[in-house]
């Protein structure tokens, strides 16, 4: 592996620069559609009364691209990380250019879910290129630089969807996509791919696991499992756990099963994914609060309320990029218990936000919490990389990165239907009389409430997420059976 490392070493600025480049063009589209949805449900004639049908744009991009990864990872193991990166793009591309097609509802939501299809399975991929690239010492700077090239393109998403909406229309959001993606696919060829004629397959296993992974998934993006006002998501999650049942009992008769045993008997595997599903919830709970407290207690304007978001998560980059340099001399359990403590007392002096905060106690902890957000990345990915040998760090890269997509779609529920109901509660004595300002006072009043409840719940979280990473220690893996660049 050393003197293949040492062989390549010229290659591998090239190499890293491709695929932050890549994942950065697909980051864009997990938010820019934030920014397009008004235009896309006017445009094509959605009412604002099917707003919840039309969410379905979101989060139907976010289960393709959650189902995506392992499936993604492991292909990419067997088949070669170049080529399988290559038709990620392509599926991307494809998605995309049926996204702009789009005439109406029923046909954007399964673009987008091809468009996330291809946009998944570029970030486990592209992390185990970036590790396959370099030598052991610099893995976490590997990671840390495609991690932040994927955080910044979510920050960019919104501001460059407005722009290209404002100019020339939110159809061209997507065609623009292709493009970029067919140009990546060139620059790509440029590497050597390599497929491991050792490895094989577990199609049966990839078949169940992207079931229960949907199942589990569209159960816990429903805010129904916490309001009980429907059986649909319980139902669906007991039909996920079936799921699993069936998906280890199919793994265990399997000759090199997707799940490998070795995974989740690793400390380290388990820890990250537990802590990475933490991170997940709590850090989609920060990024829709924020700009909603803004907008509707803070009263701010839109340009106001997203520039308040933009100070989180301009922050991620940043601390993806300092966790990557930093965990080479101080190691992965610390660099994670740092951004985890950072990120939760951010959010714990956010629970403290009223209606009149001044400047400097807004910026400070929202600097702080997306440091912290960024500080994790690198060592959870090193951890649960460290867990695997290197045939299956597509499979671990994916996994581990799905167990914060599952998070996020948790958290998002939560958000909807707890934070409703906890408003609903607040509110359900407060009467619209003649004094007309009082219960506005009341309302607000009871928003902020709401918003502490949540910044408090994110906060706790992200501390609690410290315990398992307190067992988060990089294990020694074995090494690509066939060493190189993208192996």
């Amino acid at each position: 592996m050393r003197s293949s490392l040492i062989r390549l070493g010229s290659s591998q600025p090239v190499v890293l620069a491709v695929l932050c480049l890549a994942v950065f063009s697909t980051a864009l589209d997990q938010t820019v559609v934030v920014t397009a949805l008004p235009r896309v449900m006017v445009d094509l004639e959605i009412p604002l009364s099917d707003l919840d049908t039309a969410q379905w744009i979101m989060t139907g991009y976010l289960i393709s691209y959650t189902v995506a990864m392992p499936l993604a990872g492991r292909l990419s193991d067997v088949y070669g990380r170049v080529r399988l990166f290559q038709a990620a793009l392509l599926v991307f591309a494809i998605g995309s250019a049926f996204v702009a097609l789009a005439p109406n509802f029923n046909w954007i939501v399964p673009a987008r879910v091809i468009q996330a299809m291809g946009g998944g399975a570029t970030v486990p991929i592209g992390l185990a290129m970036a590790v396959a690239a370099v030598s052991m010492e610099k893995r976490g700077v590997a990671i840390g630089l495609v991690a932040a090239s994927a955080e910044a393109g979510s920050v960019v998403g919104p501001l460059y969807g407005g722009a290209i909406i404002e100019w020339i229309g939110w159809r061209w959001i997507f065609w623009l996509d292709v493009p970029q993606s067919l140009m990546l696919i060139a620059l790509l060829a440029i590497l050597p791919n390599r497929a491991n004629p050792a490895a094989k397959m577990d199609y049966l296993g990839a078949f169940a696991l992207v079931v229960a992974l949907t199942m589990l998934t569209f159960a816990l993006a429903q805010r129904g499992i916490f309001t009980g006002e429907s059986l649909t998501p319980y139902l669906t999650l007991a039909v996920a756990i079936v799921l699993v049942g069936v998906l280890f009992v199919v793994e265990r008769r399997a000759t090199q099963p997707l799940l490998a045993p070795f995974l989740y008997a690793s400390r380290a595997f388990v820890s990250s994914n537990v802590t990475q599903f933490l991170v997940g919830i709590a850090l989609i709970m920060t990024l829709v609060c924020v700009p909603l407290m803004s907008g509707i207690v803070l009263q701010k304007e839109t340009w106001e309320s997203a520039l308040n978001l933009v100070r989180v998560t301009a922050a991620i980059p940043v601390g993806a990029l300092a966790g990557g340099y930093i965990l080479r001399w101080v190691g992965v359990r610390a660099v994670c218990i740092a951004g985890l403590a950072l990120t939760g007392t951010g959010l714990l002096f956010m629970s403290g936000w009223d209606s009149d905060i001044g400047e400097l106690r807004l910026t400070l902890p929202l600097v702080a919490a997306g440091l912290g957000f960024g500080l994790v990345i690198p060592p959870i990915g090193v951890s649960a990389l460290s867990a695997a040998p290197g045939d299956y760090w597509g499979v671990a890269a994916s996994l581990v990165t799905a167990s914060r997509m599952v998070g996020m779609a948790l958290g998002l529920a939560a958000l909807s239907a707890w934070g409703i109901e906890r408003f609903y509660s607040l509110t359900a004595e407060v009467t619209i009389g003649a004094n007309f300002a009082e219960t506005a006072a009341q309302l607000a009043g009871a928003g902020v409430t709401v918003f502490q409840n949540l910044f408090m719940i994110s906060g706790i979280l992200s501390l609690v997420a410290i315990v398992p990473a307190l067992l988060m220690k990089p294990e020694e893996a074995s090494e690509p059976a066939e060493s190189g660049l993208t192996s």
